[in-house]
């Protein structure tokens, strides 16, 4: 999209990110964003930025920055979720949790694909993750092995990621006809 930060795009009036926490809030005792920059543009959710030894690093350094906050929470499970997914289902931890059982990584898939940067990640993985991180690995996918993948099955795909102006213009036009 230009380099323009995806998750203040505007969607339906709102921005991109508060499609997703209107999603996820529901089902998550709390709610972070992890995002390098400014964080009061995602006020009042707190932001979790990563560490300048990890920062431009990837995804993965997003999930080990999550994980770091999670356990200061006192949670044994983090969920991660693209910014970029207004669609997500209402069901997502409930199913996830269902197939991980509190122990295992479950990813989200849908169309015969895995969308490992949809994931139920257990706080015991931490340690293995950063030390996997601290070994070069950047990869979600690689992180997670053996992740119990579970299909979700919906139009619009809930997984639907928003990449260009025609996604954004299509998700619009999804909302506009009433897409749950």
């Amino acid at each position: 999209m230009g380099g323009t930060d995806k998750a203040m795009l505007g969607l339906a009036g709102r921005p991109l990110f508060s499609h997703v926490a209107g999603r996820i809030g529901p089902q998550v005792a709390a709610l972070a964003i992890s995002a390098n920059g400014d964080p009061l543009r995602f006020a009042p959710l707190p932001v979790l930025a990563d560490p300048p030894e990890r920062r431009g690093e990837g995804p993965l350094a997003g999930v080990l920055s999550g994980l770091d906050w999670a356990a200061a929470q006192g949670m044994d499970l983090l969920l991660t979720v693209p910014t970029d997914t207004p669609f997500l289902p209402r069901d997502l931890v409930a199913r996830l949790d269902e197939a991980g059982g509190g122990t295992e990584i479950a990813i989200a898939a849908s169309a015969g694909r895995a969308h490992p940067s949809v994931a139920l990640w257990p706080l015991a993985e931490r340690d293995r993750i950063a030390a996997l991180f601290a070994a070069g690995e950047r990869r979600l996918r690689m992180a997670a092995p053996g992740a119990r993948e579970v299909a979700f099955d919906a139009t619009p795909d809930p997984f639907m990621n928003l990449n260009s102006p025609e996604d954004l213009r299509t998700a619009e036009a999804l909302l506009d006809a009433g897409a749950p």
